[in-house]
């Protein structure tokens, strides 16, 4: 019995883990010329020690901690089609009772994204990715949830505009996330806000919302949460900008209240 209570006790917090944690860095609705392309490598590092219950009250849990380098690869195979590419590496820690760790590689995904209409200064695609496991060990618990493959399906619609003399943009997107396992379905909602304050200079403020459709057969409950990230972005050529920012899961239900940074290097060709 002791035994049983452990084990359920490890796969509600890692899932509760699972469900916090962020999305990789993705761009917006816009395709690239045909013959250009983009790397965006980036790394976030984040940690928990608080996850919100099913009544969305925050809970004193094992720590968590991750460290996950990641990397958006973009071509453009037509005006409007954006082939993409998106490797990553994975570290995960979880302090006792849970007591566990992995290292290794973390999901793949690879795809596109077709534009549908271009008018004016707005942008309607869609995208559709295949997101494969970097592990299938489902018995570690900092692997667990991390297992399944999944493909993901999503709308995206971008505008571009001035705030005074400023060059801004919005882009958001929707999209349906199928996952194998026994884990639940996903609805997720992406929202961005970019302004330039200045030539060499990008603001971004981001939100990243998902909602599992019900508990699946894995065994945790169903769960949703709401990040908010802020970041800035230096052009220091043509080529080459580095990125910065921060995020917070700031409301959630069966999720972690998960904490982190994030830095990058974007190359463009």
């Amino acid at each position: 019995m002791k035994d049983r209570q452990l084990r359920s006790t490890w796969r509600l917090f890692v899932a509760l883990s699972v469900a916090g944690a962020p999305s990789a860095a993705a761009a917006g609705a816009w395709t690239l010329d045909a013959g250009t392309g983009q790397i965006l490598v980036t790394t976030s590092a984040s940690s928990a020690s608080q996850a919100f219950d099913g009544a969305r009250s925050l809970q004193s849990t094992p720590s968590y901690n991750k460290f996950e380098p990641g990397m958006l690869v973009e071509y453009g195979a037509a005006d409007w089609l954006t082939l993409m590419l998106l490797p990553s590496l994975q570290h995960v820690d979880i302090a006792p009772p849970v007591g566990a760790q992995r290292n290794g590689l973390g999901y793949t995904e690879f795809g596109g994204r077709a534009k549908l209409y271009d008018f004016d200064s707005w942008v309607l695609s869609m995208q559709a990715t295949l997101r494969m496991p970097g592990t299938t060990d489902s018995s570690n618990p900092a692997g667990f949830g991390y297992t399944d493959r999944q493909e993901d399906v999503r709308v995206l619609l971008g505008h571009s505009f001035s705030i005074g003399t400023l060059p801004a943009f919005i882009d958001f997107q929707a999209a349906q996330r199928f996952r194998g396992g026994g884990a639940p379905d996903e609805f997720r909602a992406d929202f961005t806000f970019g302004i330039q304050p200045q030539s060499n200079w990008l603001l971004l403020a981001q939100s990243f919302n998902v909602l599992s459709e019900g508990a699946g057969s894995w065994g945790p409950p169903s769960y949703d949460y709401y990040k908010l990230q802020f970041s800035a972005v230096y052009q220091l050529t043509p080529a080459w900008a580095l990125q910065f920012g921060a995020f917070t899961t700031f409301m959630g239900r069966n999720a972690i209240q998960e904490n982190g940074i994030v830095l990058g290097a974007w190359y463009r060709f």
